[in-house]
C-alpha cells in the first residue's frame, strides 16, 4: 500500500476516506469459474477490497478487519457483525483479522464505551457499499437493471432466480467505480440478520481451549525477559545502585538504568528504574530481588492518601469554584423545611486486570515492531515514535487479545519500556510486570471527597441541591497546572445531574495530583453516582416516599434536558446534545421496568433489603436494583442484581448482558473490597493478600440483565454497569440494617 495516501479518518467522512484506491488494491482480476453450474467462485487469487475493512476473494471467503481491541467486551465480534449484516455475508464464511495500529482505520482507542457508538453507521455503510458493488457487478454480467438484483446470504440473486456467488463476482466488482453514496441503501432494521441477535464471540473456541494468544503468550525467537525495579514514588529516579549480587544470578544478561521522567510523569513515558534482562523469567526476578538500590526522593514523597482525603473533605465543606448553577441555592436553603447533609468518600482504586501489563519488542535498523495487549495501538505507535526518535511508519504495533484492561492498557508506558530495552540490548525482549508491579505502579482511579446538601420545602419537594466534588484530575498526570477536575470529568455524573430541582449549584476545589491518575471503568461516574444515588435514597426516606416513586418525582416531566443553559462545561461524551439528548422519559422507563423485573417491595426476611439507583453514563440509561442479606456477623450476601439497560439498539445483546454480568462482579469489588492507600509517596498494598477483590462467595448469586428493545442509536455498554451498582447496594444495606454507608469500601462493623 505504499502507493496510497494515509488519511486522518473522521467519523463523518469514514466511507469516503476508507473507500479510496480500490483498483490499486486488487491482486489478479482474471476470472476462472470453478463451478460452472452455480457460478459461485472465480479465480482464488482475485481480491475485491472496496475499503480497509473488507476483502472478498475469488473463492468467496470474506475477511473483515477488527480494528478495535478485544478485552472481553466482544468487540472483535460485534463490529465485524455490523459489516457482515449489511454486506449480506454468510457469517460462517467470514474470517476476522486484527488490525495493526494504523490511522487509516480511524480511531482505534478502545476506550470510553465508544466502539459501537462511533462505528455503527460507518461500518454499516462500508458493508452496504460493498454489497451495492456486488449487485452492480451481477447486473452488468447479466445485462439487467441493478434494481432486479439483490444480495442474499453470500450470493447476488436475480428476480428470475438465477444467482452469482460473492466469489465469482469479486474480481468483477473490483473493476467498478465506487457507487454514488446517494444510491447506496442501508437495510431496514427489520431485515437485520445479525444485528440485534445473539452471537457467540469469534474467539470463544480458542479462549476456552487455551489456543487464544494474549499478550503474555507472545514469543519470538531469541527473546530475552526483562523486569524493572521502579522507585516506589512515581516519577522519582535512582540515586545509586549496585548490581554485583544480581549479576551473579545464573541467566542474568544485562542490568542498566532506565531514566525516570519526574512528575508529572505523562501518560506515555515509562517510570524508569533498574532493568534486569535475563534468559528466563526466574533469573530476571531473582536478579531484580538481588539489586541494591538507593532511591531519590521526588516532589511527592510526602504524599499520604489518608491525610490527603481528609484535606479534600475539608475543602468540600467550603465554598468552591462554581461549575454549574441554576436558581438561588442560598435563598432556597433559608426557606427549606428540611435540610439534609452528607459526606461521601471513595478511595484510590487500581485496575488489576488478570493479565498484567506486558509487551514484546524488537528494535532493529531504526525500525521497531511490538506485540502488546493495548487498547490504543495508534497511541502506542505515536509514543514509540516520540521516544525512539523514528518515524511512525517505521513502527509496527501488533494487537493481541487483552486479558482485561478497564482503561489501564490505553496507556503505552509498558510498551515503550519494551522498545527502549530492546534498543539497549540490540535484540528482542519481553517486558513482564508482576502483580506487585501492577498494583503499586498503576494509573489509579482518583480518590474523592464529596459534600451534598439538600433542601426540602414545605410542600415536601426537593427545592435546593448543593454538590461539592473534590478530587485530583487525570490531567494532573500530564501537566502541573491541572489542579482541578476538568469539565469533562465533571460531566461524568455531576454537572449533568438530571433531577428537576429549581435551585442547583455544583462546586469544586483544587486538589493537586500526587500520583499517576488514570481512567478506570466509568471514570468519575464512580464517585458521582455513589454520592448522588445514595443521597437520593436519603431524600426518599426524609420525604417518607418509596425510593422508586421518589426517583420518578425528582426526575419530573418527560423532557429533553438542555444543559448548555446551566453550565458551559458540559461534554456529552463527545457527542452533540441534539444527536444524543438527555431524555428523562428513557430514564424513567428503566426505573419502572426495574421495579417490575426486581419485584420491588417484595417481602424479605429480617436482615435483607432491596436498594435502587439509576444513572446515565456513556449515553446509556441504567437502573440497578440490588438485593442484600446481612447475617449476625455482618457478612454481606447479594442474592440478586437486576439491571435494566437502555443502550439504544443492542448490536449483540448477549455481549451486552455479559458486560453487565461482569460489571456487577467488578462493582462488587469496588463497593465491598477494593482500596489502595499511599504512605510517604509509596503504595502500601502489593498483591491480593492485602489488596482485595470480590471472590466467588462475594459476587452476586444471580445477575439478571433486562435490555430495553429499541431502535435508538447504539450507545455504550462496557462502563455503564458500574456507576449505579455501589449506591444501589448501599441503599439496600440501609434497608436491611438501617445504617447509611457513605464511604467505600463498605465497613458495616466500623
Amino acid at each position: 500500500m505504499d502507493d496510497h495516501k494515509i488519511f486522518k479518518v473522521s467519523r463523518r467522512d469514514f466511507i469516503k476516506t476508507t473507500s479510496v484506491g480500490v483498483t490499486g488494491l486488487l491482486i489478479g482480476v482474471s476470472v476462472s469459474c470453478t463451478d460452472n453450474k452455480k457460478n459461485l467462485t472465480g479465480d482464488p487469487q482475485s481480491r475485491f477490497t472496496p475499503n480497509f475493512f473488507i476483502t472478498i476473494n475469488g473463492s468467496g471467503d470474506v475477511t473483515l478487519i477488527a480494528h478495535r481491541s478485544e478485552m472481553g467486551t466482544g468487540i472483535r465480534t460485534s463490529l465485524p457483525l455490523i459489516i457482515a449484516d449489511e454486506l449480506e455475508a454468510d457469517w460462517n464464511r467470514v474470517k476476522i483479522e486484527q488490525a495493526l495500529g494504523d490511522i487509516k482505520y480511524g480511531d482505534q482507542n478502545t476506550d470510553g464505551s465508544y466502539s459501537v457508538r462511533m462505528f455503527f453507521m460507518p461500518l454499516r455503510k462500508a458493508g452496504a457499499f460493498a454489497r451495492t458493488m456486488l449487485e452492480q457487478a451481477a447486473a452488468k454480467e447479466w445485462g439487467v437493471d441493478v434494481s432486479t438484483c439483490k444480495a442474499v446470504n453470500h450470493e447476488v440473486v436475480h428476480t428470475s432466480g438465477k444467482s452469482f456467488g460473492f466469489g465469482y463476482l469479486a474480481a468483477k466488482a473490483a473493476l467498478l467505480p465506487l457507487p454514488d453514496e446517494n444510491k447506496v441503501t442501508l437495510k431496514s432494521p427489520k431485515d437485520f440478520k445479525y444485528i440485534g441477535k445473539t452471537s457467540s464471540i469469534v474467539d470463544i473456541q480458542d479462549i476456552v481451549t487455551g489456543k487464544a494468544r494474549f499478550g503474555l503468550d507472545v514469543n519470538i525467537p531469541n527473546c530475552k525477559i526483562a523486569v524493572i525495579k521502579r522507585n516506589p514514588e512515581p516519577g522519582a529516579g535512582v540515586k545509586s545502585f549496585n548490581p554485583d549480587e544480581a549479576n551473579k544470578i545464573s541467566g542474568v544478561v544485562k542490568i542498566f538504568k532506565l531514566d525516570a521522567p519526574g512528575f508529572p510523569t505523562n501518560f506515555f513515558k515509562p517510570l524508569g528504574g533498574i532493568v534486569v534482562v535475563a534468559e528466563n523469567t526466574w533469573s530476571a526476578l531473582k536478579g531484580r530481588d538481588a539489586l541494591k538500590i538507593s532511591w531519590e526522593k521526588g516532589k511527592n514523597a510526602d504524599y499520604t492518601s489518608s491525610s490527603y482525603i481528609a484535606n479534600m473533605m475539608k475543602g468540600a465543606k467550603s465554598k468552591g469554584k462554581v461549575r454549574r448553577e441554576n436558581g438561588d441555592v442560598d435563598k432556597a436553603f433559608k426557606q427549606s423545611k428540611t435540610i439534609l447533609e452528607a459526606e461521601y468518600i471513595v478511595p484510590h482504586l487500581p485496575h488489576s486486570p488478570m493479565e498484567t501489563p506486558c509487551a514484546v519488542a524488537l528494535f532493529k535498523d531504526q525500525t521497531c515492531e511490538v506485540w502488546a495487549p493495548t487498547q490504543d495501538p495508534q497511541g502506542a505507535r505515536k509514543a514509540l515514535a516520540g521516544v525512539l526518535g523514528i518515524d511512525e511508519k517505521a513502527i509496527t504495533v501488533n494487537v493481541t487479545l487483552l486479558g482485561g484492561a478497564f482503561g489501564r492498557k490505553s496507556k503505552p508506558d509498558f510498551i515503550v519500556e519494551a522498545a527502549l530495552i530492546s534498543r539497549n540490548i540490540g535484540g528482542p525482549v519481553k517486558v513482564l510486570w508482576t502483580r506487585e508491579d501492577d498494583i503499586q505502579h498503576d494509573f489509579f482511579h482518583a480518590p474523592s471527597a464529596q459534600y451534598i446538601k439538600v433542601g426540602i420545602d414545605k410542600n415536601n419537594t426537593v427545592d435546593a441541591w448543593l454538590h461539592r466534588s473534590v478530587f485530583p484530575s487525570i490531567g494532573g498526570t500530564a501537566v502541573d497546572q491541572a489542579n482541578e477536575p476538568s469539565g469533562g470529568e465533571l460531566s461524568l455524573g455531576m454537572i449533568d445531574m438530571p433531577y428537576d430541582i429549581k435551585n442547583v449549584r455544583c462546586e469544586t476545589q483544587q486538589a493537586p495530583t500526587k500520583i499517576r491518575i488514570g481512567w478506570l471503568r466509568s471514570v468519575s461516574n464512580i464517585q458521582h453516582a455513589f454520592a448522588i444515588g445514595s443521597m437520593v435514597d436519603e431524600i426518599a426516606f426524609a420525604r417518607g416516599v418509596d425510593p422508586v416513586q421518589n426517583l420518578l418525582d425528582m426526575i419530573g416531566e418527560d423532557r429533553k434536558i438542555d444543559f448548555t443553559s446551566l453550565t458551559k462545561e458540559l461534554e456529552n461524551y463527545n457527542e452533540k446534545q441534539e444527536d444524543f439528548p438527555w431524555e428523562t422519559a428513557r430514564f424513567k422507563n428503566v426505573i419502572r421496568v426495574a421495579k417490575e423485573k426486581s419485584n420491588w417491595g417484595k417481602q424479605l426476611p429480617k436482615g435483607s433489603g432491596q436498594g435502587i439507583a439509576v444513572h446515565r453514563s456513556f449515553l446509556t440509561y441504567v437502573a440497578c436494583v440490588v438485593e442484600v442479606s446481612v447475617d449476625a456477623n455482618n457478612k454481606i450476601t447479594i442474592p440478586k442484581v437486576d439491571y435494566v439497560v437502555d443502550c439504544g439498539l443492542a448490536v449483540n445483546p448477549e455481549r451486552v448482558k455479559s458486560q453487565f454480568e461482569g460489571g456487577a462482579s467488578f462493582s462488587t469489588s469496588i463497593a465491598l473490597k477494593s482500596e489502595v492507600t499511599v504512605k510517604d509517596g509509596a503504595v502500601v498494598e502489593s498483591n491480593f493478600n492485602n489488596f482485595f477483590l470480590a471472590r466467588m462467595s462475594d459476587a452476586p448469586l444471580e445477575t439478571a440483565v433486562h435490555i430495553i428493545e429499541t431502535n435508538e442509536k447504539p450507545t455504550g455498554a462496557g462502563e455503564p454497569p458500574v456507576p449505579p451498582f455501589a449506591p444501589a447496594l448501599c441503599n439496600a444495606l440501609f434497608a436491611a440494617t438501617g445504617k447509611r454507608i457513605r464511604q467505600l469500601p463498605v465497613k458495616l462493623s466500623a
